[in-house]
């Protein structure tokens, strides 16, 4: 009996290790199929991503930086975490590189600079606002670049939510109140840019590259004094040997009491104390020529308050103003329900406003002032536009956050096509702009038959006395 109960369980051995070896040999005839099919995939993925990737990073004017990128970013993070991680990845230098030379009828011959920049095309403060993406920024073709507002201590600015996308209507509204490092934090990233060898080209700006400038824009402090200027004067001696433009920003709507700076007595009072603190700058090996002193208005100003400002800027020594700020008016025709969130609003709804502004600043500053246009520029027809009503330059911000990285080489293209088929150059538009719309001083009145006398001296004071009474009743009626 004990040999039936073996045999049995060795006959079913038997069978199980032949189906195990059947099972085992077919396994080894799929596995070369399927490791193939495997490998194929990964290699398609692999180089799909490559091709993409390089198509990303090489090509500055393919449609997946205005159509895929900021789409993307948009739907997966709230405004102010896309704006964060947009300028970490130009720290980090994943952004694209404009790499095709700017047509010649780009360059701007401005006396604000005493240098030939390679194109009008700056991008505006508010972007990078510690000086973290630079040469990112600098690599994405924009001429000149402006960092900050920089605040003397660092400070963590409103509560958040603070930004705000207005996608019907290609806008943006931000509230952010000067969020900032410091001086200390952002003055050091600068200075670790610096290159060990600079080449002759690289001496002409803190840029550090040939036909490009580096601006910072100066803030205060929330819990500074409202009417004190300590703040800016403190900004011009950190940043003076180290950046090519100091912008003056007194237009911000989000800081208490800050927009109160551009009346006219305390105007003075900021542009003088800045202007003396530029005098005694020590020299630097950088910014040879000292830096430039630009005054950023809001468009938000009155007809009269921006003849004030202009008044004010032809006694000092500023070197331009930046035309303009974002707006607290809310334009008829808004048609996000974000419209109503409290800050500054910029995109195409400010165009127009800004415009306005600088119409009227242009027609009360000399041509040797210029003026930087900012305000809802998206293409090149509008940069155009503003170059038709005299500023010499143009600033992007919401278009660039909105269409993505490729946004400077597309208003470039666009600007070269539009001067191409008018057969001009930008200048030539700007310099036909400016010696038509901007202020002329008036002619000295003849003197007198007896001015030289005593009698004749009495009567020229009593006309310039009755002359100045006259402009007073004006303004107070």
């Amino acid at each position: 009996m004990a040999i039936p109960r073996l045999a049995r369980p060795l006959r079913l051995a038997g069978s199980g290790a032949r189906q195990y070896a059947f099972a085992r040999h077919a396994s080894t005839q799929a596995a070369p199929a399927s490791n193939a099919l495997r490998t194929g995939a990964y290699a398609t993925a692999v180089a799909l991503g490559a091709g993409l990737f390089g198509v990303y990073y090489f090509d500055a004017r393919s449609s997946i930086h205005q159509y895929v990128i900021p789409p993307l970013v948009r739907t997966l993070f709230d405004p102010e975490t896309g704006h964060k991680l947009a300028v970490q990845g130009l720290r980090l230098g994943l952004g694209p590189k404009d790499r095709e030379p700017d047509d010649a009828r780009l360059a701007v011959e401005a006396s604000l600079w005493g240098q030939v920049l390679k194109n009008p095309i700056g991008l505006a403060a508010g972007f990078d606002k510690d000086g973290e993406a630079i040469d990112g920024l600098l690599d994405l073709g924009f001429c000149w670049v402006e960092i900050g507002s920089v605040t003397p201590r660092p400070q963590p600015g409103n509560p958040r939510p603070r930004f705000f996308h207005l996608t019907e209507d290609s806008a943006v509204i931000n509230r952010y109140g000067f969020p900032s490092q410091g001086h200390a934090s952002v003055l050091a990233r600068l200075r670790a840019r610096i290159p060990t060898f600079l080449l002759p080209e690289q001496q002409d700006s803190a840029a550090f590259r040939p036909g490009t400038l580096l601006a910072v824009n100066l803030g205060k402090n929330k819990d500074s004094p409202q009417e004190a200027v300590d703040d800016f004067v403190a900004g011009v001696r950190a940043f003076g040997t180290s950046a090519d433009v100091l912008v003056v920003n007194v237009s911000s709507p989000n800081t208490p009491g800050l927009r109160g700076l551009q009346e006219r007595d305390l105007l003075e009072k900021l542009l003088s104390g800045v202007s003396e603190a530029r005098k005694k700058l020590p020299a630097s090996d950088f910014v040879p020529k000292g830096p430039k002193l630009l005054l950023k208005i809001s468009p938000d100003l009155t007809s009269e308050q921006i003849k004030d400002v202009a008044q004010v800027v032809r006694a000092s020594h500023v070197d331009g103003v930046i035309v303009s700020n974002t707006t607290i008016q809310r334009p008829k025709g808004l048609r996000d329900p974000k419209r109503d969130e409290a800050g500054g609003l910029s995109g195409p709804p400010l165009k127009p406003i800004a415009l306005a502004a600088l119409r009227t600043l242009r027609a009360q500053l000399p041509a040797e002032i210029p003026i930087i246009g900012c305000g809802g520029i998206a293409s090149g027809a509008d940069a155009l536009e503003y170059a038709r009503e005299g500023a010499a330059m143009v600033q992007l911000y919401t278009a660039f956050g909105y269409d993505g990285v490729g946004t400077v080489r597309r208003i470039k293209d666009e600007i070269t096509e539009l001067l191409a088929k008018e057969g001009r150059t930008w200048m030539s538009v700007v310099r036909e702009a400016v010696a038509e719309k901007s202020w002329v001083p008036p002619a000295p009145k003849p003197r007198a038959k007896h001015a030289d006398t005593e009698a004749g001296m009495l009567i020229e004071e009593a006309e310039e006395l009755k002359r100045m009474l006259e402009e007073l009743e004006a303004r107070l009626g």
